[in-house]
């Protein structure tokens, strides 16, 4: 198997129709043929057509399909135009985020048993006219960021993966939010929908410090793990070469994969731009390992 952007998009089409929309489907109730004109383009081509923008890196909607036609014009037999794009693409978030669950379960073995939670902040808007007239109101707030020593308007992006940058869950919260309250309510969805092992080491950073987390981490069968603070006793250390792991993951999230340049109004266009993103990472991901690429998380081979 080749590791191209066209083979991926292949491969991510097939498991998509055979796989998500089938599951979907019996979920919502959809039958077999649902009345009316058949889409000219399908949920799985829509998921692979999303995919390859962000790889491609198109931020834009429309930069994107006026360029779609020249580079896949020959896997795509019929595009839509960028106001039919956008609106299917906002509705099809909870699609998205199936895909990336399926494709987790593909990746994470029982035997893996790390994994890695951090949360980074996705800004949505940078004046004052902005904050008072956006749809997000509803769900951003102003937070701060520590990394960059700055104050932002937006939400914050709560993510856990495995060791090899595999996005298993994730959500977004408002950044007034307590860090703890929110990862300990995605922990609960992660097991809900089977997405943690067994036995699980969940690594993170000194903000979700606290005996309360710890507690309750572990009375949910998950230890905790996190760098020691200047004045605790030596317990675990810095970890600061096993935490760059997760970093890493957010790096290559905004550097490669426009993370922060989601250009979204509203919130459902924001939640399905961002599982945007975290699907094209998965995919990737799962691709490398189904070819045997010698770095599971590069994309070097899908961005041209």
């Amino acid at each position: 198997m080749k590791t191209d952007l066209d083979t991926l998009l292949t491969a991510l089409y097939v498991f998509v129709d055979d796989q998500v929309v089938p599951v979907l489907g019996q979920r919502m109730g959809w039958p077999e043929r649902r009345p009316g004109r058949p889409k000219r383009l399908s949920d799985a081509e829509l998921v692979c057509l999303a995919v390859a923008q962000v790889l491609l890196g198109y931020p834009s909607q429309h930069h994107w399909l006026r360029a779609c036609y020249g580079r896949l014009g020959h896997l795509f037999p019929w595009l839509p135009k960028q106001p039919g794009y956008s609106k299917r693409l906002t509705a099809a978030g909870p699609m998205i985020a199936q895909v990336i669950n399926q494709l987790a379960r593909q990746v994470s073995a029982e035997s893996d048993e790390y994994r890695f939670i951090d949360a980074t902040p996705i800004p949505c808007g940078c004046s004052v006219s902005t904050v008072k007239r956006s749809e997000l109101a509803e769900i951003a707030g102003y937070g701060y960021c520590a990394s960059h020593s700055r104050w932002y308007w937006g939400v914050k992006l709560y993510l856990v993966t495995t060791a090899h940058g595999m996005p298993i869950t994730w959500c977004l919260a408002n950044p007034k939010l307590g860090e703890r309250e929110v990862a300990i309510e995605l922990l609960d969805q992660a097991q809900d929908q089977h997405l943690l092992p067994s036995r699980c080491v969940l690594i993170g950073d000194k903000g979700f410090a606290g005996n309360d987390f710890r507690t309750q981490t572990a009375d949910r069968g998950i230890t905790f793990v996190r760098p020691d603070r200047k004045n605790e006793k030596h317990r675990f250390g810095n970890l600061g070469g096993i935490r760059q792991l997760i970093e890493s993951v957010f790096d290559t999230t905004k550097g490669q994969l426009s993370l922060e340049r989601h250009g979204a109004r509203t919130p459902d266009s924001l939640y399905a731009r961002i599982a945007q993103r975290l699907l094209a990472l998965a995919a990737a991901i799962w691709h490398n390992q189904a070819t045997d690429a010698p770095i599971t998380r590069s994309l070097i081979a899908y961005d041209h």
